[in-house]
């Protein structure tokens, strides 16, 4: 692996430089770039981020179109037509030595177009999973409510108001068809998923003939770091156990219920802090909770990690949240429910895991945490952090391409 290859490499997301995967593109976009590499990212909806070469796949229309074929008909990744068609146009023009795939569902691709390019091209083609959903008939998780029809086909799906939401049709049993009659057919697929639990998962799927890969989501250990903040100050909390929870949307699948009940039970010395929620929510918190919306800016989340006290992540379904590891880089501890891959990222020296649901054991937990020595367990959160430095799990997937690659010239 000591040779250099220049590669030109295109990566396929729902979004570019927002959100969690968004995030992920553009960090792995810079790094390829610095590498001397040429790196592209194509997305599918909002505007474009922290990358000057990205490449927007169809329009607001083409969006709220296959919204509406979603809502309706439950074809979530087989509407948005026209939209690939170009953008295959595009993607034979830039002629890339690998495609990366992250979300490909998000309103915004035609998986049968994509997918059948994709093997006429016979490019290699690495596919980063963040949940479930290419695997599934509708879902993106489906631990809530434990289903496993995954694993021999979907029907009559019980989460077909879950996203991607259909309120009238139930067209899972076809979809499941179509995703894996395709995926069976792209021989040059690899994939990789960020948790050892979701690799699990993918091994009993249709896609467990392609090799499957672990590589950790990673982060920036130059931004999320502890720093100062003057929050505790500003809102008075000066004498206050800070309690943080983040998260893209606040919902019963990220545990938003659970930071109600729990603000219920914990001393009246505590106070939480929730980044991430509507208007509505935050007009309806109790006293002992303060609510901000979603903000991209990483500075102002740099600066709540590190005013908190521990962040707690009740999520009832996950892969591998970044939000867990950017706490632990800013030194904070972390408490999560038994989840998914939630629970990989932490061990015993800097957080504890707590079973799904049960409150009681939540709050012993923050009272444990309380009791630890607060200089030495940021010590341990900051040496934990270390392992998910973004530019080793790049390299990870750099090392990955060139592999790819050598071993297709050898066929």
């Amino acid at each position: 692996m000591g040779e250099t290859i220049a590669m030109r490499v295109l990566q396929i997301n729902s979004v570019c430089g927002i959100g969690s995967t968004g995030r992920i593109a553009t960090d792995l976009d810079r790094f390829l770039k610095e590498s001397g590499h040429d790196s592209f990212i194509a997305y599918g909806r909002n505007m474009a981020k922290n990358c000057d070469s990205a490449i927007r796949i169809g329009s607001k229309l083409d969006n709220y179109i296959h919204v509406a074929e979603t809502r309706i008909f439950d074809r979530h990744g087989l509407g948005s037509i026209n939209a690939t068609k170009k953008f295959i146009r595009t993607m034979e023009k830039l002629n890339p030595d690998i495609i990366h795939l992250h979300n490909i569902h998000g309103y915004y691709l035609n998986i049968k177009y994509l997918l059948n390019y994709l093997k006429s091209s016979e490019k290699p083609v690495v596919w980063t999973l963040h949940d479930c959903w290419a695997f599934t008939g509708h879902c993106a998780y489906f631990d809530f409510v434990d289903c496993s029809k995954w694993k021999t086909g979907c029907s009559s799906c019980p989460q077909k108001e879950s996203y991607p939401s259909s309120f009238l049709f139930d067209n899972s049993s076809e979809n499941y068809r179509v995703k894996r009659e395709l995926t069976s057919e792209l021989d040059n697929l690899s994939i990789v998923t960020p948790s050892r639990w979701l690799a699990r998962l993918v091994k009993q799927s249709f896609l467990r003939k392609h090799p499957i890969k672990v590589i950790n989501n990673g982060i920036d250990l130059q931004i999320f770091k502890p720093t100062h903040s003057d929050f505790r100050k500003t809102h008075n909390l000066e004498n206050k156990f800070i309690i943080l929870g983040v998260a893209n949307i606040w919902d019963r699948r990220k545990g938003f219920n659970f930071f109600l009940e729990l603000s219920k039970k914990i001393s009246e010395n505590d106070i939480m802090v929730l980044v991430g929620l509507n208007e509505e929510q935050i007009k309806n918190l109790p006293k002992n909770i303060i609510g901000f919306k979603k903000t991209e800016s990483i500075y102002e989340l740099t600066n709540l990690y590190s005013v908190a006290d521990v962040f707690v992540n009740p999520t009832l379904e996950d892969n591998f949240p970044t939000t867990n590891l950017e706490a632990l880089a800013c030194g904070t501890p972390v408490i999560t429910f038994n989840t998914g891959g939630s629970i990989e990222s932490i061990d015993d020296t800097c957080g504890m895991v707590v079973e799904k649901g049960d409150m009681k054991r939540l709050v012993g937990a923050i009272e444990q945490i309380k009791e630890r020595e607060p200089n030495n367990l940021r010590e341990q959160c900051l040496n934990r952090s270390k392992l998910f430095n973004k530019n080793l799990r790049f390299q990870e997937y750099l090392e990955l391409y060139k592999s790819i690659i050598i071993s297709t010239s050898m066929v």
